[in-house]
């Protein structure tokens, strides 16, 4: 990681190489933290952050999910985003946002630890590489099974829950693989270790069903584009097999952008390539995150402050 300037902790920018939390933090012990990953994109008007807003929504949806009260109201939280990006002087970055239990008192109860909250941000091009984005990657169902709804809540991105897939994405690592696969409890595909998965069959997109998921940003982004250019998209549960006839499959997710997967489990997915579908909504993506489709500039967000003339 390429280290900037500042980093945000507690109503203050830090210098990066100064910006430390206590070894005793309860998140560091229990898991008990809730973060965002986010992308300011490069446009011709500048430097915009991609749904700002339906991001710091999600993240105070998550840390209401493990009854977590972040210091801030969602206006600040989005200015303090944007004021880090600027002090940092870089035009396109990922965005780290992070809410957690500090430094207090140990035990599992949190109750009365402070709630800490940080902005980072850096530079981070292709989640798997550009390459990934062009020829697609190699998934592997995975041996590990997603959390069960009612065990972790996976509809909060909370730092816990991560564990599961890191596991996940090592083993498909030293299988060979560039990214996993998780299916949930009852055997039905979940979604990567940090992506959701879409899979095209006679045309159809289809993608699993919310109930054992992250709510994905970029997954809403993909679904909307996809009705845009006609195409039907469903919902529904899908299994391995589903995966395995798919005339195309692709990850989406913040880091990942719009990845094509080309081989799963050793099985070539369509013809080996990414799909003519993939790389349409691969395109229309990238136009609109780049600012070139005014279509939905709604979801770019300036970096800098408009001025206005009297």
């Amino acid at each position: 990681m390429q280290a900037l300037d500042w980093i945000w902790i507690n109503g203050e920018q830090v210098k990066w190489s100064e910006a430390k939390t206590h070894v005793l933090t309860h998140a560091l012990h229990y898991g008990t933290a809730v973060f965002e990953g986010i992308r300011c994109y490069r446009t011709q008007k500048g430097a915009a952050v991609f749904r700002l807003k339906e991001h710091v929504r999600r993240l105070f949806e998550s840390a209401s999910i493990i009854r977590m009260c972040i210091p801030y109201s969602r206006s600040e939280a989005e200015e303090i985003i944007l004021e880090t990006i600027r002090v940092n002087r870089v035009d396109e970055c990922y965005i780290r946002p992070i809410v957690f239990r500090g430094y207090g008192k140990m035990g599992v109860d949190p109750s009365e630890c402070a709630v800490d909250f940080v902005v980072g941000v850096w530079c981070w091009g292709a989640y798997m590489g550009e390459k990934s984005l062009k020829e697609g990657i190699k998934a592997k169902i995975s041996s590990y099974v997603r959390n069960y709804i009612n065990a972790s809540s996976p509809r909060a991105k909370t730092s816990a829950n991560y564990l599961n897939s890191s596991l996940a994405k090592m083993e498909a690592l030293e299988l060979g693989y560039d990214e996993a696969i998780l299916l949930d409890v009852n055997g039905f595909v979940s979604e990567g270790s940090g992506e959701n998965i879409f899979y095209i069959k006679d045309n159809v997109i289809y993608t699993p069903h919310s109930h054992s998921i992250l709510l994905g940003i970029t997954r809403d982004t993909v679904i909307i584009l996809a009705r845009d250019a006609g195409y039907r998209v469903e919902e529904t549960l899908c299994t391995r097999d589903d995966l395995y006839v798919a005339d195309e499959a692709f990850f989406t997710g913040t880091a990942a952008e719009i990845t094509p997967i080309v081989n799963i489990d050793g099985r070539q997915i369509g013809n080996g390539v990414p799909g003519s579908v993939t790389k349409t909504l691969q395109e229309a993506f990238f136009q609109v995150v780049k600012g070139n489709n005014q279509r939905h500039r709604e979801w770019l967000i300036p970096v800098e402050k408009e001025v206005t003339h009297e």
